[in-house]
């Protein structure tokens, strides 16, 4: 077994780091709480025991060595797979808070409505939402798990496929009654058709895949965000193009409809989101589990709902 009898004391190491950076004694000091006297006490006996110079050492300043600059290198993964290691483990006995990251609209229209299933099965986790319009830092912001939107091509982190989305017209039940029965796509062109900026999908793609040349321009309000064009075309005229998993609810609870059989996959999809080496926590893993759960659910209500909608 090995004893490690070669590594120097943790405390030389912080001194070594903090002096590295710094490039200052008395800076290293004043971080690490100690004296001026005990940094320099502390370099110099790591000098001695591993039998090289670290520093150059001038009247006001300090130079690292070359062997210094190798050798800092080195201590500072070493130190950061150290902190690593024990963040893990606090993590891992910290069950209690789970903080979770994601888009407003998701938010709003999916997670808000179904959260409170986890926190009826895992009464011991606290949950923490916070919804971002920008990717959050895993570190920085103190968060555990994302729902990101976009296509998975995310290489520090851990990704796993949650929601593909299709993208269709939708309409509030005052606009479905005018409705003939089957009517054609092309009746779009002469009502308002709503759409917001965060979708990469638009009307031009949705005609193009309904093989319906459109030769005037498309008019109807633009909204910077989802969810206000959904709760406009909930009370307006007109029509809005919804995008799975956002709009089933409202699809469900009759609040909108999906009147024709024709959609357009989304170039994006919503992931499962933490970072590396985390992925195995217990709660990041129940999460896991009850999150893929409910979006299978909620895919296999998006098919029955719009099928529903289209043949009722």
């Amino acid at each position: 077994m090995r004893k490690y009898n070669n590594i120097p004391p943790l405390r030389a190491l912080k001194a070594f780091e903090s002096s590295a950076r710094y490039l200052s004694f008395t800076k290293a000091a004043d971080e690490l709480f100690v004296t001026q006297a005990a940094i320099s006490h502390q370099i110099k006996s790591l000098e001695d025991r591993i039998g090289v110079k670290l520093f150059k050492r001038f009247n006001r300043s300090l130079q690292l060595t070359t062997e210094g600059e190798i050798y800092l290198l080195t201590i500072l993964q070493s130190l950061e797979q150290l902190e690593k290691a024990s963040r893990q483990l606090a993590n891992r006995n910290a069950k209690g808070m789970l903080n979770i990251s994601l888009l407003p609209s998701f938010a709003t229209k999916w997670m808000a409505k179904r959260i409170w299933k986890f926190q009826e099965k895992f009464p011991d986790i606290e949950v923490s939402i916070s919804a971002f319009e920008w990717l959050a830092d895993f570190k920085k912001e103190n968060i555990d798990i994302a729902i990101r939107y976009g296509k998975g091509d995310w290489p520090d982190a851990y990704c796993e496929l949650l929601f593909e989305e299709r993208v269709f017209p939708i309409c509030n039940r005052r606009e479905y009654k005018k409705l003939t029965p089957n009517p054609s796509p092309t009746i779009l062109l002469e009502h308002r058709l709503h759409h917001d900026d965060f979708s990469t999908e638009d009307w031009d793609m949705w005609f193009k895949k309904a093989g319906i040349v459109v030769d005037k321009p498309i008019k109807g309000t633009r909204f910077s965000h989802t969810v206000m064009m959904l709760e406009s075309i909930e009370n307006s005229k007109g029509f809005a193009l919804g995008r799975t998993p956002l709009v089933i609810d409202d699809l469900k609870h009759k609040l909108l409809y999906a009147p024709f059989n024709i959609s357009i996959p989304s170039e994006n999809a919503y992931y499962f989101v933490c970072q590396k080496g985390t992925e195995e926590l217990p709660k990041i893993l129940e999460f896991k589990k009850w999150i893929m759960q409910e979006a299978d659910a909620s895919k296999q209500l998006a098919e029955s709902l719009l099928a529903k909608n289209i043949n009722s």
